[in-house]
Parts: C-alpha cells; structure tokens; sequence
C-alpha cells in the first residue's frame, strides 16, 4: 500500500497531555519515574523467568509473555510522551504516526488476550487441577500464546489498515499523545463511518468476548476457593483473584469507557486520562501485582542475588 499517495498531510503535530506549562517538568519527571520502573520492573521479570528453571511453568509462560508484551507496548508509547513534556513542538511523520498506531493497537489487543489466557490457566489450575498438566501441556500454552499474537496482528492490521484508506487534508494537529484512532478519526477530512464501525466491533469483541471469559473463569474459580478447608489457602486463593481482577478491571474498563461510545459523548481531555490507565499504568503494575508479590518469584530473587 502506498502511503504517500493516502494523505495529503506529511506530519502530525502531538498536543501532549496537557497545555500547562507550568506543570509540564513535574509531569515528565513523574512519567519518567514510571516508565523506568516499567522497564526495571518488566525486564527483570522476563529475566528471572528466563533464568529459573522452577518458574518455567505454564503460568509464568503467560506471565513471560506478559511482561514482554508490557515492556514493548510502553516503550511505543512513553518516549513519544516524554518528549512532548519538553519540546515546544512535537511532530511525527505520517508514516511514523500509522507504524505508532498499528503497535500501539497490536501491544494493546496482545495484552487483551494474555489476561484473558492467565485467567483460564488459574482456573484449570484451581478448579481441574489432576488435570493441569494435561490441559496446559507446552504444546497447548504455545498454541494458545500463537492465537494470542496472530489475533493482535488482525485486530493492529484491520484498525490501521482502515485508517490507511482516509485522507487527511489540512488539520494535522492531534489533541492527544499519541496517534491513537478516535483523535485521528477527528482529523480526517472523509466519511470515518466505516472506521467507527470497525472499532465498535473489533472493542466490543475484545471487551465482551474476553471479558466474559475471565468473568465465567472467576465464577468458578470462587466456587472452588469457598469449598478450600483451609483459611490460609482461602486467603492465598483469594488476593491473587483480587489483584488480577483489580488490573483486568482497569485495563478492560478504561479500554470500553474510551471506545464503546460515540466519538461525541466524551472531551478528548477525558479520552487522554482515560488512555492514561491501560498505556501507562498497567504496564507498571503487572510486573508488581502479578510476581513481586508471589512466593515463588521471591525466592528466586533471592537465589539469583545470593549466587552473584
């Protein structure tokens, strides 16, 4: 496809998040303190797993996948943000603007699917567990990481193809961070019906379908946790269900509040907060939520610094 000849505009200029300068050097510090802990945080644990033997099991094979997913999902989007807090304009090529696009929307339908995969290995795990190894053989955790990855490639493809076939004339100014789909779809000076149409059925699938997954995951997950003995296993069992309910909430309920509604019903400054939670925070937040606060990473941690 031949992207010079699809747009009459060459260049896009990033508003940022926010026009105050004078809050502008404590934003960028403040979002540069989460992107390193991102990075430290994501990295180290791709490491860990990487380098522990006793870790290479089907949960932390979702949860390796996981972090690499959030490391390079951040790293499209926070030094483009970065640089907004810094400089007086912030421009990024048309052709930079749709390969920022495509990632950003193939690292975020990634994400999507890998909660939704965790979530069904903790219910094999709980509810089946004679029947784990079975069930989530290596073979099955590959396939299943293989869906993952190729049902990102068609959800990135479908929304930047789509985004291709529009022209942008003279607005070239995106009200955002970032090039995201609702602030381009603003620029574009032809019908973005069909655009809009792709986005309320590609979201809804990746809200509802996954959503409704880890939602039946969970239901029986708790039935199994209330018939558990043991109030300590009760209690185990249930903070972990409640630290990956509380990001699958953020992450899924910030993606349908930005895009499940007409583009009309929203402030674009609403939408930028909004993008804020699964762009920036999530990222941050599994690699704590997920393994800092689990048994088995801690020990490894401690054999691996106790070797060095």
């Amino acid at each position: 496809m031949d992207i010079g000849n699809s747009s009459l505009v060459t260049e896009f200029i990033l508003v940022g998040l926010t026009k105050h300068p004078e809050i502008q050097v404590p934003v960028f510090f403040l979002f540069l303190g989460i992107y390193i802990i991102t990075v430290a945080g994501n990295l180290g644990l791709v490491t860990l797993i990487r380098l522990t033997s006793h870790l290479h099991t089907p949960m932390y094979y979702f949860l390796f996948n996981l972090s690499c997913i959030d490391l390079c999902y951040s790293s499209v989007i926070t030094p483009k943000l970065l640089v907004n807090f810094l400089s007086k304009r912030n421009t990024i090529s048309y052709a930079g603007c749709m390969t920022q696009l495509f990632f950003y929307c193939f690292f975020v339908n990634a994400e999507c699917y890998v909660l939704t995969v965790m979530a069904y290995d903790r219910y094999v795990a709980i509810c089946k567990p004679l029947l784990y190894k079975v069930t989530m053989s290596p073979q099955v955790c590959y396939l299943m990481a293989v869906i993952v990855y190729l049902g990102a490639f068609i959800a990135a493809w479908a929304h930047t193809g789509c985004m291709l076939r529009l022209t942008f004339c003279d607005a070239n100014t995106i009200n955002h961070y970032m090039c995201d789909i609702l602030p381009l779809l603003e620029l574009s000076c032809t019908s973005t019906h069909i655009n809009e149409l792709v986005v309320l059925i590609i979201v809804g699938f990746d809200v509802g379908v996954p959503g409704l997954t880890v939602s039946i995951s969970y239901v029986f997950i708790l039935s199994s946790i209330l018939h558990i003995s043991s109030t300590e296993g009760r209690s185990k069992a249930f903070s972990t269900c409640s630290s990956h309910i509380i990001v699958v909430s953020v992450f899924f309920g910030s993606g349908a509040f930005m895009y499940l509604h007409p583009s009309s019903v929203l402030s674009m400054n609403q939408k930028k907060v909004s993008t804020v939670f699964y762009t920036i925070l999530v990222p941050m937040l599994n690699p704590l939520i997920y393994s800092f606060r689990n048994k088995e990473v801690k020990v490894a941690l401690k054999r691996t610094f106790s070797r060095k």
